[in-house]
């Protein structure tokens, strides 16, 4: 006996195909939040580390160049997962707070590099990032109350400026 839709799923469940509407309308969202985080990483391309970085002293343990591309391609990714996964319950009209934080944390996220690696100020930036790692504190804690997933796809990212933090104040601290 063939199984109807609805006992397959639905249209929009389980049993819908890869190219369905239900499938489209919940990869656009996600496409959106993936062009969202990537673009702020974009932006911050614009300043690159240069000369500049080059000449400071450093910490013994700051971290080799080649770690910042692929730590931020994965936290970058796991913010739009997790920006996503809140928009997924019920948009901006339902997720206002949540999604608003994200975004102030996103643009807090994108004006450190200019501060840091554009205008050579490492102690405003250092300030800045201490705004931004209260931003993704509530962030993650407001996603929380929507996704459990959504929260602990931010605690790498929480654990990646808090390292950041410190190597921002040592970078000032060893450099003024």
């Amino acid at each position: 006996m063939a199984s109807s839709p609805s006992a397959a799923g639905g249209v929009n469940g389980p049993g819908a195909k890869a190219g369905s509407p239900s499938r489209l309308k919940s990869a656009l969202p996600l496409a959106g939040w993936l062009g969202l985080c990537f673009g702020a990483a974009a932006f911050g391309g614009f300043f690159g580390p240069g000369e500049w970085y080059a000449t400071l002293k450093k910490p013994a343990w700051n971290p080799p160049g080649w770690i910042f591309g692929p730590a931020w391609t994965a936290l970058y990714t796991m913010m739009a997962v997790a920006a996503w996964l809140v928009w997924q319950h019920g948009g901006f009209a339902n997720q206002r707070r949540p999604l608003t934080l994200f975004l102030v944390q996103l643009a807090l996220n994108a004006a450190w590099t200019p501060l840091f690696f554009g205008l050579h100020l490492p102690g405003l930036a250092f300030a800045e990032i201490l705004l931004l790692w209260l931003a993704i504190a509530a962030t993650l804690t407001s996603f929380r109350g929507v996704s459990r997933p959504a929260a602990w796809l931010l605690v790498p990212y929480l654990a990646w400026v808090t390292f950041a933090a410190a190597l921002n104040f040592a970078l000032w601290r060893l450099n003024s």
